[in-house]
């Protein structure tokens, strides 16, 4: 599912115009990723949470020449789905 269908059935589905619906997906995106930038985590309750870890530096070698490179640290952004949808992906989609 791409963004215009995500937006386009969000919309069917709260009775609002395309417009309306994108403005408020893009509104809660916003709200996430200031709160990131700040290094907390988002916990959307039946669905996971969004969490932010720093990966430490390494040494990497590159498979082509062999040569060792340092990798600096870094932060990325971690998803753990909650467990109810957990356990219903496992069984197929069936509740």
């Amino acid at each position: 599912m791409n963004n215009k269908v995500f937006i386009a059935e969000l919309a069917q589905r709260l009775g609002y115009n395309a417009k309306d619906a994108q403005r408020m997906v893009y509104s809660v995106i916003d709200a996430m990723a200031d709160t990131f930038i700040e290094g907390n985590s988002v916990g959307v309750q039946n669905f996971g949470s969004f969490e932010v870890k720093k990966k430490m530096e390494r040494i990497m070698v590159s498979p082509t020449t062999g040569q060792r490179m340092l990798v600096p640290p870094k932060l990325v952004l971690g998803f753990k789905i909650s467990p109810k949808w957990k356990e219903q992906l496992r069984n197929g989609g069936d509740e």
